[in-house]
């Protein structure tokens, strides 16, 4: 260490810095996150300022929806907004053990098998383990190629001395630049390689993907900046204990956010779930006190999920309050509104709510729908199972509008459904439909007069 040396310590949850330790970052509030970095210090050398590319008008430039790229996984596609964009960076996300590092084995597959040249490096496992991995998947092709490696120059170097169609860095928490002095990992070495590779997708066109680890609270982890600089951050998302793994666009510069596609795992890898409704549906009870059915967006997509509610008595001083795949005040709103509109007396009792295949939902218009599933197990009367819901619920009681209704009940009707109670807002917006019965409802207190 010499001694013209300084150091700072940057906080590993925003980036922040402090010119002493201390236990509490002072811009985030994360306790013992500040880790001790050298300051590289030097004089910048003047150099004439010049420019290198020449700015072109906006009409000029020609754009065809045929430069996108197929992956051959439509699940995949679907949440790209159509497939690849050349040139586009793109970080996905989710918890360990999730499915990431398959998921994109299986992408580049894909991709070597329609001729395109592709290139996995990996820095957590060696070239013998992803060979393992591939035989297991039936990943394999003559352009899919595979490297262990971690420094930044290395891994530059390789993807500029060969032309490559497609890069996937597993993962970018363990890409270390040799110029850096802090540990793989950092805030300051995710960001220097993620430049590094923003650079690389934009000048070369090649498309890259980021994998990246999560944090406890499910977001990515490093600087948040990461986030700002990709074109596209997926989060791949499911319960270990399910089968089922949904990919979700949380941003996207080349098509739409919120778009999710679903998978299954199995010893093989994972598969397409091109009608998740019927795997949603499939195991659904006919006649039962608690379970109700309704049509939720994602993206542009509709999808039928069975919500169950549990109304049961407590034999502790707090009633408990278990809820999983809803927002949990959402639920507690709803509850409030019951007990007030309906005259439910709820506040003594358990209440269980979870939506079936670890889907996660957390638009409004489900409200309708929690709402018949909590009554209907409080008054231990079945919904009618050809029945489905869609409504917002207000605090006065009030059905209110929600979007999409028509391509939520059409979807409806291919599972089978023939009745829907909607928002009698909405009603003159919809056309008719064959083999659909549709009420409109304005108060909650009326749709619980239809259901029961």
């Amino acid at each position: 260490m010499k001694k013209k040396d300084k150091f700072t310590f940057r906080c590993q949850s925003c980036g922040g810095q402090t010119p002493k330790w201390m236990g509490r970052c002072p811009e985030c509030g994360a306790w013992d996150t500040l880790v001790e970095e050298r300051i590289i210090s030097g004089v910048l050398k003047k150099r004439k300022s010049s420019f290198l590319t020449e700015p072109v008008p906006i009409d000029s430039v020609a754009v065809e929806e045929s430069d996108r790229i197929k992956t051959g996984i439509a699940e995949f596609d679907r949440v790209l907004g159509g497939g690849l964009v050349d040139g586009s960076l793109i970080l996905i996300g989710g918890d360990p053990g999730i499915g990431k590092s398959t998921l994109m084995l299986q992408v580049l597959s894909k991709l070597s098998d329609s001729g395109k040249k592709c290139l996995y490096v990996s820095g957590e496992e060696s070239v013998r383990q992803l060979s393992m991995r591939g035989n297991r998947l039936n990943s394999k092709g003559d352009s899919l190629f595979i490297v262990s490696e971690t420094d930044l120059d290395s891994i530059l170097a390789m993807v500029e001395g060969s032309k490559y169609d497609a890069l996937v860095i597993d993962s970018i928490q363990t890409v270390f630049h040799p110029d850096v002095s802090s540990t793989p990992g950092s805030v300051t070495q995710i960001r220097e390689a993620s430049m590094q590779f923003m650079r690389l997708a934009k000048s070369s066109g090649i498309p890259i993907f980021l994998v990246g680890h999560v944090t406890k609270v499910g977001a990515i982890a490093g600087p948040r900046i990461m986030e700002h600089m990709v074109d596209t951050v997926l989060y791949f998302e499911g319960d270990k204990s399910h089968v089922f793994r949904i990919l979700r666009a949380v941003k996207n510069r080349f098509g739409p956010t919120n778009e999710i596609g679903v998978f299954e795992m199995n010893e093989k890898g994972l598969t397409q779930v091109p009608n998740p409704s019927a795997v949603f549906l499939s195991e659904r009870s006919t006649i039962a006190p608690g379970s109700v059915v309704t049509s939720c967006m994602e993206g542009t997509r509709p999808i039928l999920v069975e919500i169950q509610g549990l109304v049961s008595s407590s034999s502790l001083g707090t009633p408990r309050r278990t809820v999983l795949g809803l927002d949990t005040h959402r639920v507690a709103l709803i509850v409030a509104v019951m007990e007030k509109r309906l005259g439910m007396n709820l506040s003594g009792l358990d209440i269980f709510m979870n939506v079936t295949g670890g889907v996660k939902i957390v638009e409004p218009a489900v409200d309708l729908a929690i709402a018949a599933a909590l009554a209907s197990s409080f008054l231990d009367k079945p919904v009618d199972q050809h029945t489905t819901l869609i409504g917002e619920i207000g605090l006065t009681g009030e059905i209110r509008a929600v979007s999409h209704v028509q391509a939520r009940i059409k979807e409806a009707v291919k599972m089978g459904f023939t009745k829907c109670l909607v928002p009698s807002s909405t009603i003159k917006q919809l056309s008719r439909i064959k083999g659909m019965t549709i009420a409109s409802i304005s108060f909650l207190k009326s749709a619980m007069e239809v259901l029961f």
